[in-house]
């Protein structure tokens, strides 16, 4: 029988008073030596039960939502397998399961979950039952709704922890309820329901966080109002299933093996897998809200995508190197393109929202039950290698897997039924964190036998036996170390624990959940009015949902087929729309789909750069800043190889007065999503001065003069072979604002201007300049601009007020680049 701290202390003190009050007893210590050991005999005890009474708590543990499905099927068992693992240690526990049911339902409700609760299989059935019995006396069911429901859980609370002679060590509130629930709920606590100094909050949140960028801010302002960011953790259920957990640790344990693997040089792909076999029937609400992208993407596969992306720290152990390691493997996911994603709809999708929402028979839905999506880092570890997100419902099996692919350069002379698993180099590379169900039915990982034996710790993972006729990514079981857990765990069990224990690196930060949602939100807006393909769902799928890849861009492998249903609205309007060739203020204009538009331009730049330096023997490019050239940048870095970048010099049209390396900074931009991934020489990369002597932009440090006299010295006549512009919604070019006092005419080539919007102080080439070059092309992107389209299609030659009004080559060639929104609205 365990004794409490104070049991065990009256009890010494007890027996030791029997001693005493016995004649004849301190006798027997007359010796010095005796009394000594009689000294150090009550030290020990008295330290020992000191040290306990430190390290004894009583954590209460608020399960709110405590009747709803989740902690129905997922939540009481993970709260019963934390006290399996925690009880008779150094704390107490309570459990509270809280809702708006009413208090008999709700009695009734917990009761009959706590009795279905069982044991692993390694508990023996005399102790399941025991702890089951203390599980369910410590488990209670209370209404909480109002702020007083909470005052009053808390002085309950705290009368439990003073009737027991305790201290509370802390408080854990499991949010098991929709996000517009938090807020009032987050107040009570925070107002009425925190624990007393020298106690820990934990409040666990449940996904979604947020619908996207924005929304996501603002729940995390909210939130952040009532706690700590080191309060609140963020659940992503896929971060505490088995082997997701596993990357890290495997990656750590195997450092010396993957050190000359886990990079570019080697690795092929990476494939981050989640297929499903049932449909969204039952969840269409949630589903038109959100679908499979902010469902499983978002969130589930991108934190995958992370774990085996990121830089390993020197310290796996350590939650805030992981997260901060984490964070800036987010940062280096480079930006979503439409073209960098499909979509699918199965079938009997609408049909099922019709009938759960009662929409009229004409409904289709647009919203994606399938995609796959196309991501690449920007960094030197990952350049150019794709990683590949793919998930869809009422699809062929339910699986789900990390798979990194290496590349394999050996060719072998031999027969293939001569390769032998763990010596020919010939047979694919691969390791894969299984997830779990599919063919092999549990977690797993499996190492490619022609690698390397890994190390897993023999306490949590064994070897698997042998599985003859079990295949896996088209070859053998036997062809892999294949690893599975010794005890499997849902994943939740896995999380309350770390929640418990204080681990933040199994849960999403605030930091990294916007970076994640930052990443995501430009793609789901761009693809919010996209028919996505339709598939009959299950094996009838055949290959109408295979899909390619290459460059930045990523396409079914067949073609369309004729879509049974049609979308709502007027028919969707094809991506390979033909471009169409015009004319705007008595120039020539192209116009397209955003994708083709840049398609087009990017190889017209090209084309003009191969005749410059076939003629001239260099191309002198000047680019302007601002978000629209950013997909044009990446179009040139991954899909024009022929491109002439050792005899090209990169010039900039304008800069924002700020450090080179801040996020505004135009050069940064160019940086970020082009010069990091092509081989232009350094000397060739002219960016504009605007940070000299420390000082941003002073006139007294003559930058402008600086850069004009550089383009004098290197570019023939000063003038540029191709200069790209955009247009501002106020008419402005390059940094050429309506009414600058300079820059729109004159003798000088590069002036200092004044921005209306922050950072203010910018560095611009002038419209004399801009107007020497033999080509200008003006890209102009997005429905905001539609209104500046029309309004500067009638001006005529007013650069005081439309600054791109002045935009007319003396010699050269003007060339319009309008998207359809822009052009037509």
């Amino acid at each position: 029988m365990k004794l409490t701290v104070n049991e065990r202390y009256k009890r010494f003190m007890a027996v030791l008073a029997v001693g005493l009050s016995r004649p004849g007893f301190l006798a027997h210590f007359r010796h010095p030596g005796c009394w000594k050991m009689l000294t150090v005999a009550m030290c020990v005890a008295l330290l020992g039960c000191l040290q306990a009474q430190e390290l004894r708590g009583h954590v209460s543990v608020i399960l709110l939502g405590a009747t709803g499905d989740l902690a129905r099927k997922y939540l009481w068992r993970g709260l019963f397998q934390l006290y399996l693992d925690e009880a008779g240690k150094d704390y107490s526990f309570s459990f509270h399961g809280a809702a708006l049911t009413s208090t008999k339902q709700g009695q009734a409700f917990i009761a009959k979950v706590l009795e279905s609760l069982s044991c692993p299989e390694d508990v023996a059935p005399d102790r399941c039952s025991e702890l089951k019995g203390q599980f369910q006396r410590l488990s209670a069911y209370r209404h909480l709704a109002t702020r007083e429901d909470y005052m009053a859980l808390s002085k309950d609370i705290e009368a439990q922890v003073q009737r027991g002679g305790l201290r509370e060590a802390g408080r854990i509130f499991y949010f098991s309820v929709p996000p517009f629930a938090y807020a009032d709920i987050a107040r009570n606590i925070n107002s009425s329901c925190r624990p007393g100094p020298g106690a820990w909050l934990r409040v666990v949140l449940e996904k979604p966080f947020g619908h996207d960028h924005l929304s996501a801010q603002q729940l995390a302002t909210e939130l952040g109002g009532f706690f700590r960011e080191e309060e609140m953790y963020r659940v992503d259920h896929y971060l505490g299933k088995q082997a997701v957990a596993q990357i890290l640790p495997f990656r750590d344990q195997n450092r010396k093996a993957l050190d000359g693997l886990w990079s570019r040089h080697h690795v092929e792909r990476v494939e981050i897998i989640m297929k499903e076999t049932v449909d969204a029937e039952g969840r269409t609400s949630f589903y038109e809200e959100y679908g499979v992208i902010r469902d499983v993407l978002q969130n589930h596969l991108t934190e995958v995508l992370t774990l085996v992306a990121m830089e390993l720290p020197h310290n796996i152990s350590s939650s805030e190197s992981v997260l901060q390691h984490k964070l800036r493997a987010f940062r280096a996911l480079r930006g979503l393109q439409k073209g960098s994603a499909v979509l699918g709809q199965y079938q009997a999708y609408s049909e099922q929202v019709r009938r759960e929402q009662q929409k009229p028979d004409s409904f289709h839905s647009l919203t994606p039950t399938f995609a796959g999506v196309l991501v690449h880092m920007d960094n030197l570890r990952w350049e150019g290698v794709p990683f590949i997100l793919m998930s869809g419902k009422a699809l062929d099996e339910r699986v789900g897997y990390a798979r990194i692919l290496f590349r394999n350069q050996a060719y072998c002379v031999q027969n293939d039924e001569h390769w032998v698993a763990d010596q020919s180099r010939c047979l694919p590379r691969q390791i894969v964190f299984y997830i779990g169900h599919g063919e092999l039915g549990s977690p797993a990982v499996l190492v490619s036998r022609n690698l390397f034996r890994p190390s897993l710790p023999p306490e949590s993972w064994k070897e698997l036996g042998a599985r003859p006729g079990l295949r896996l990514f088209g070859r053998p079981l036997s062809d892999f170390y294949a690893y599975s857990p010794v005890r499997e765990q849902d994943a939740y069990s896995v999380l309350i624990s770390h929640i418990f224990h204080g681990r933040k690196d199994s849960f999403v930060t605030t930091e990294n959940l916007l970076a994640s949602w930052g990443f995501w939100t430009p793609l789901l807006d761009g693809l919010a009015h996209e028919v996505p393909r339709l598939y009959p769902g299950g094996a009838e799928n055949g290959h109408l949902l295979d899909f390619e890849f290459g460059g930045a861009r990523l396409c079914f492998s067949q073609q369309q087929p004729e879509q049974l249903v049609p979308g709502p609205g007027p028919a969707p309007m094809p991506s390979g729309f033909q471009v169409l060739k015009a004319r705007y203020r008595e120039s020539p204009l192209i116009s397209a789909w955003p994708e083709e538009l840049i398609a087009k331009l990017a190889d017209d730049i090209e084309a003009t750069a191969v005749r410059a330096v076939r003629r001239f023997g260099a191309f002198h490019l000047a680019l302007s800043g601002g978000s629209s050239p950013v997909p044009l940048f990446q179009q040139l870095a991954t899909r024009h190889y022929g491109f002439p970048w050792a005899h090209t010099h990169l010039w900039l049209v304008d800069e924002r007065c700020v450090p080179l390396w801040d996020p505004e900074s135009n050069f940064q931009h160019l940086q970020t999503h082009l010069l990091q991934h092509i081989r232009v020489p350094y000397y060739n990369i002219h960016p504009m001065p605007v940070h000299l002597r420390q000082r941003l932009c002073a006139e007294e440090d003559q930058g402008a003069q600086t850069y004009a006299s550089e383009i004098s010295a290197l570019v023939a006549n000063s003038s540029f072979d191709l200069v790209l512009l955009g247009m501002g919604a106020d008419g402005h070019t390059a940094s050429l604002f309506p009414q600058s006092p300079s820059g729109l005419d004159g003798e000088q080539l590069v002036v200092l201007t004044e921005s209306p919007s922050r950072p203010f102080q910018r560095m611009s080439l002038s419209l004399p300049l801009i107007n020497r070059a033999r080509k200008v092309a003006v890209l102009v992107m997005g429905r905001v601009k539609r209104e500046i389209t029309v309004l500067v299609s009638r001006v005529g030659h007013e650069p005081k007020k439309w600054p791109i009004s002045g935009v007319l080559p003396t010699s050269g060639q003007l060339v319009w680049y309008m998207d359809y929104e822009a052009f037509l609205g």
